[in-house]
């Protein structure tokens, strides 16, 4: 038993993702966006947002353009008012997942002008589009409005098939394309749902000592239909 739970937690320790440029899947679906990171510091604006959702890349894409830029990168709901001069040290920043709910608006207002009072470059991420409902403060509204965003489309089968397969490896693991192509036709067709079906699969393969297989996806999946 000992053996096991070493094994399990060594495991868990090995599939960080890897965020590096080589790493992104180019897509239709991310086309523009990654465009916009590969052109820098070449922007018509030095604001900027990628919108997509949960799993589709957009903290791949803010990652690169960190390493780019030499941003520093954030969390939307840790950003408060006293920060904001810090944060902006390095001439450039990621505000990474901004909602209302998670937003110092205050802080971010004031963060928008000081950006753009010392020509600093922002990119925010966000998983709903900025110009909807939700910001208390007018004019921090009114800015978010004039933001340049770039949505990040569905994903096509064949980056769905490449994601899959790359969050395998992240885990050091393989899987054939027979499995590949019968998990797809099986779960929702999403970035998400291939990040969660992977994480399934791999503490299925581990618990029960096997395989990842086409045979394990379909017990797995029989056992989440019975679940739900």
């Amino acid at each position: 038993m000992q053996a096991t739970g070493a094994r399990q937690l060594a495991f868990d320790l090995l599939h960080a993702e890897s965020f590096r440029r080589e790493d992104f899947l180019a897509d239709p679906s991310n086309e523009a966006a990654l465009a916009l990171v590969d052109t820098w510091p070449n922007w018509p604006h030095r604001i900027a947002a990628i919108v997509g959702s949960s799993g589709s890349g957009k903290s791949h894409l803010a990652a690169i353009w960190a390493e780019q830029s030499g941003a520093r990168i954030t969390d939307a709901a840790a950003l408060v008012r006293a920060e904001v001069p810090r944060a902006l040290v390095t001439g450039a920043l990621v505000i990474e997942d901004l909602a209302p709910e998670r937003a110092d608006e205050q802080a971010l207002f004031h963060l928008f002008n000081l950006a753009r009072e010392e020509d600093a470059f922002v990119l925010v991420t966000a998983a709903r589009r900025l110009d909807l409902d939700g910001y208390a403060l007018p004019d921090l509204a009114s800015r978010l409005r004039a933001l340049p965003v770039i949505a990040l489309s569905p994903p096509s089968e064949t980056l769905l098939a490449a994601v899959m397969v790359k969050l395998f490896a992240d885990r050091q693991l393989a899987i054939d394309e027979e499995t590949v192509t019968f998990l797809l036709g099986r779960i929702e067709r999403s970035l998400a749902a291939v990040r969660d079906m992977v994480g399934r699969l791999d503490r299925a393969a581990l618990s029960r000592g096997r395989r990842i297989t086409r045979v394990l996806a379909a017990e797995l999946l029989r056992e989440q239909e019975s679940q739900a």
